[in-house]
Formats: structure tokens, C-alpha cells, sequence
């Protein structure tokens, strides 16, 4: 064979091979055999599916789309359509549009004409109305998710961090981290138990689950990101003799004689964690506060109630001046670290006592569960209070007492949950949505005070294996395509068939929409970018779609 004959063939060879290397990993799907429930994709130590994002040139755009029917990340790409024949209508004042450019009804010559009511929406968008900076998303490193995964094999470890944190999963960049243990815990604990009412912390030190668990799954993380992880940090409780109950759940509060100790002990895990090179980004004031007051009766897990007016005096006199004055001095603190209802009474109630305190608090952490109340309370809070960011830090599926089962496998309706939840928190002020478990057992486990849940990757001990459910892939449409700096645009709704629909301008320029269509017929989506320029595509029944478009 001639020299260029041999280079042709490797010429050819490696061409092919760079090609493979180029394309994603397909989903390996597996039916649960459940009706009404979509598939799941199975990883191990040597196969997990993966999604590479493409920056579109300007004039294209790439769409990736999940379905019930299975599709997960499939690609497709097009061009941007131009009307020759528009008129210059970019007025950002439109009468008919509320703050957030959410349509509220009115006359508008772009309004689709009701024959369309049933499948057809349009939506305008607005780049130079810009709005909060995101932070990113993440999971929470509980001893439950870090016990899983440990159970795995090496190689299907590393499979399990790089599709969360690496450049081929969903590129994670925020993780939440109990201070101690919680009820994802194989059994209560908290640091420095005894000696008992040791005010000074003297016997203060993490423990072997922060060793052999939590801190080596971070460590991993960190090295696979592909940008910055930025970590909080919450207390469930603190040492029961600190507490008017000494217990670890039930009704009680600090006792006033260890409100500087328990200051000290969120200064403390900064610093030990410090040691072990993992930085803290920002610790909340005590997960839950309601938890161990009005929750009292229901809550059978490490829990520590705080009244407002008392959270309000440990913020200002221990908690802010312990940490300002420390050299953890940049350390964020969120406060109040509970349901989206919660926060008006306790922002009420801290303002009445002490208003100095939100000297020293950065923001406010949110939690998923029973948000009854409107996404817009989240936006009246920051109208109220500007130089503070909104943070949702928890989520799950399957906690209440109603939910018949805590795990449900190939949940479509979960993931739906779960995107509804980030598109209306992102559109009313929130730079960040934090899932829980990073991965549980197929029971919804281990948790000592069996309250299970489900989580968007359950871990298979005996056969190696964990698998992704919907849920992971409804957090990766978000996660994936909004890298940190990305700005919320306006996204204004052009018809009477409401869509769901966030949108952002990325650090590259280009725009992100995610689109979500609940329903169980297409719809046909016009986007609007500018006055004559359009996209024109369809959202499949029961469908979650991220569009980027070269702008």
C-alpha cells in the first residue's frame, strides 16, 4: 500500500473517530412497565448517556427537546425566519403587559385570532430589558446521596459526577450541604454533642460522614465542573443541649445563653471545611425555622424553630458580626431558608423586631414544598428589599403526607413539577434553583426518620447501576444551557394560549428560552426575537424544549 494511500485510510479512520467523538451518547431507555409513566436511562461503569451544547451562529439556532413518548436532549437546528413585510414595533411600554412582560389581556395587533386559541401561541421577546444575573443550579450532597453513590463501583462514580458536573452532563455549578446531619442522615447527629452545654465549642470537629461521604463526592465535583461551584451551607439542628427541648426534633428554640454559640458553630464548619479546601459560598440561618415552632406536631426530623423576632436578634447580635468580622467575611448569609408563604411573615416580623439585622443578610433562601401562595410574592420581596438575591435552595417530590408513593419511578408529572417551579421562580427574581438529594436508594432513602422521597437519580447497589429519571432531565434543560451570568430577558406572551416560557441572554450573547407545554396536543410556538425576525416551531404533546438562538 502506497505512503498516500496510508495516509488516506488513517485520514479516513481518524475522521470517523473524531465524528463519534463529536455526538452525544444516546439515552440507553428502559420502559418501567407503568402506565402513565415515561422512561428512565440507565447508567454504569462503562455507558451514560450524554449532551454536548452547541453555540449557534448568529442567524441559526439549536433546539433540544424531552417528551414523555422518550425523547431526552434530542437535537435539531434552524434558521431564523425574516418578515419582510413587518412593521417597527419594539415599544417596551405596552400597556397590556405586567413588569415581568407577562401578557394581562387587552388589545395588541399580535395577538393570534381565536381560530388558533387551541394550538397556536406567540411569544416576543425583548433583549434589552434585562433582569436578574443567575447564579446557576445544583443538588444537595446529603449523607443519603453520598452513601449511594459511594455504593457504585469507580467507574459508574464517575459516570455519576460527570453527568451532573461535567462538560457532557448537565453542568451543575451550585450544591447545598447540611451542616451536620439532617434527616437524609442514617441516624441524628450534629457536631460537638458533648461535653453537654460546652458553650465553647471545645470538643468541635466534623465527623466521619463529612470524611468519608459528603466531602469526597464534593472534592469530585469540583474537579469535573466546568465552571465555578458555589456551596450553602444550612443547620437542620445543633446540639440538643443547646435547645429548650434538648431534643433533636419536636417544639423547641435556642436558648438565649448559646445564641453566640451557635453563631460559633456555623464560624467553626467554615473553618473546617477551609481545611479540608472546600469554600463555603453561603450558609442559611437554619433550615426550616417554622419546622420546630408551628411544624412541631408533624415534623418528626432534626429541626430548630426560631420566631422571627427571634431569628431577627441572633442575626444582629451574633451571627452577622461573627462571620463579618471573621475571615470568612465574604461568606453570604441567607435568611429564613423556608417555604415561598413563609417568607412575608418572616420578613414582616424581623422588620418589626430588629431591621438592623438585614444589615448582614445577602438574601433570602426559598424552599419547594406546598407553595400555595403566588410566585409573585418572590417578586413584591425583592421590589421591597433590591440589594438581596432570592435563592431557592430545596425541592423534592413525594415529601407530603398525600403522596402514595415517595418514589415514582419515570415520573412525567414530576419533572413537570419541577419545571413549572423553576420557570415561575427564575421569572419573579430567583439567580438560582437548588434541587435535594443528589441520588437516592429506589426505596427514596437511606432517611433514620423514614421520610422518604423521590430524587432525579436513584442508584441500583446490586447491579451497578443508577438510573435517570424525567426529573433530572427537566433540571438539565435549565442547567445546562443558562451558564452563570446569564441575564432573565423580557419574554412577553403575543397570544391567548399561554405558554410557559423562560428567557435569558447568555455570556456568549445568544438568547436561551425554555419552553414547557403541558398539555396533550402540539402546540405551534411563533417566538418573536425582534420585529422582523421569528422562529417558528412546534412544542410536542407533553414536551420540555430549550431553544439558544444566535441573536
Amino acid at each position: 500500500m502506497s505512503l498516500i494511500t496510508n495516509l488516506l485510510v488513517s485520514f479516513l479512520i481518524w475522521s470517523t473517530y473524531l465524528s463519534y467523538a463529536k455526538c452525544d451518547v444516546p439515552c440507553a431507555a428502559r420502559d418501567v412497565g407503568i402506565e402513565g409513566r415515561s422512561i428512565v436511562c440507565v447508567c454504569n461503569a462503562t455507558y451514560c448517556d450524554t449532551i454536548s451544547r452547541e453555540i449557534p451562529e448568529r442567524g441559526k439556532y439549536v433546539v433540544y427537546t424531552s417528551t414523555f413518548a422518550g425523547d431526552r436532549f434530542k437535537k435539531s437546528y434552524g434558521d431564523i425566519e425574516t418578515n419582510v413585510n413587518a412593521r417597527e414595533d419594539d415599544n417596551d411600554d405596552d400597556v397590556d403587559e405586567d413588569e415581568n412582560g407577562n401578557y394581562e389581556g387587552g388589545e395588541d395587533g399580535e395577538i393570534e385570532q381565536p381560530v388558533s386559541i387551541l394550538n397556536r401561541g406567540a411569544i416576543r421577546l425583548y433583549a434589552n430589558r434585562r433582569f436578574q444575573v443567575i447564579e446557576g443550579f445544583g443538588g444537595s450532597v446529603t449523607d443519603a446521596a453520598s452513601i449511594n453513590w459511594r455504593k457504585l463501583s469507580d467507574g459508574a462514580q464517575i459516570n455519576f459526577i460527570n453527568t451532573y458536573f461535567g462538560k457532557d452532563g448537565i453542568e451543575y455549578n451550585l450544591i447545598r450541604v447540611p451542616i451536620g446531619g439532617s434527616d437524609f442522615s442514617e441516624y441524628p447527629y450534629t457536631y460537638n454533642e458533648g461535653p453537654w452545654q460546652d458553650g465553647n465549642l471545645s470538643n468541635y470537629s466534623i465527623v466521619s460522614e463529612d470524611i468519608f461521604f459528603k466531602l469526597p463526592m464534593i472534592k469530585r465535583a469540583l474537579r469535573a465542573a466546568t465552571s465555578e461551584i458555589k456551596i450553602t451551607a444550612s443547620t437542620w439542628s445543633p446540639p440538643v443541649w443547646m435547645k429548650t427541648n434538648e431534643r433533636i426534633t419536636g417544639y423547641g428554640q435556642l436558648k438565649p445563653e448559646f445564641y453566640q454559640a451557635y453563631a460559633d458553630y456555623h464560624l467553626l464548619f467554615l473553618e473546617e471545611y477551609s481545611k479540608a479546601e472546600v469554600p463555603i459560598w453561603a450558609i442559611t440561618t437554619t433550615n426550616e425555622p417554622i419546622n420546630g415552632v408551628a411544624g412541631a406536631p408533624f415534623v418528626r426530623f432534626n429541626s430548630l424553630g426560631w420566631f422571627p423576632s427571634q431569628l431577627a436578634r441572633w442575626v444582629y447580635n451574633n451571627l452577622g458580626p461573627t462571620i463579618r468580622q471573621s475571615r470568612f467575611n465574604a461568606t453570604k448569609i441567607l435568611a429564613i431558608d423556608d417555604q415561598r408563604y413563609m417568607l412575608p411573615v418572616y420578613i414582616y416580623g424581623m422588620e418589626q423586631e430588629e431591621p438592623k439585622a438585614f444589615d448582614y443578610i445577602d438574601g433570602f433562601a426559598i424552599h419547594y414544598y406546598g407553595n400555595f401562595a403566588p410566585a409573585s410574592i418572590l417578586t413584591a420581596i425583592q421590589n421591597n428589599y433590591p440589594d438581596k438575591i432570592l435563592l431557592s435552595t430545596e425541592a423534592c417530590e413525594g415529601p407530603m403526607p398525600w403522596d402514595n408513593e415517595k418514589v415514582e419511578i419515570g415520573s412525567w408529572q414530576r419533572a413537570n413539577n419541577y419545571v413549572t417551579s423553576i420557570l415561575q421562580d427564575l421569572n419573579n427574581y430567583v439567580v438560582g434553583w437548588i434541587d435535594w438529594n443528589l441520588c437516592l436508594s429506589p426505596t427514596g432513602g437511606p432517611n433514620w426518620a423514614d421520610n422518604f422521597v423521590d430524587a432525579p437519580i436513584l442508584v441500583y447497589e446490586d447491579s451497578d447501576e443508577f438510573i435517570k429519571q424525567p426529573m433530572y432531565y427537566g433540571m438539565g434543560h435549565f442547567s445546562k444551557f443558562i451558564p452563570r451570568g446569564s441575564r432573565r430577558i423580557r419574554s412577553a406572551q403575543r397570544s391567548l394560549l399561554r405558554v410557559d416560557n423562560l428567557a435569558v441572554i447568555t455570556p456568549q450573547g445568544t438568547v436561551v428560552v425554555v419552553l414547557q407545554n403541558k398539555r396533550e396536543r402540539a402546540i405551534d410556538l411563533r417566538i418573536q426575537i425582534d420585529w422582523r425576525r421569528l422562529i417558528s416551531i412546534t412544542l410536542e404533546p407533553q414536551s420540555i424544549k430549550t431553544i439558544e438562538i444566535g441573536v
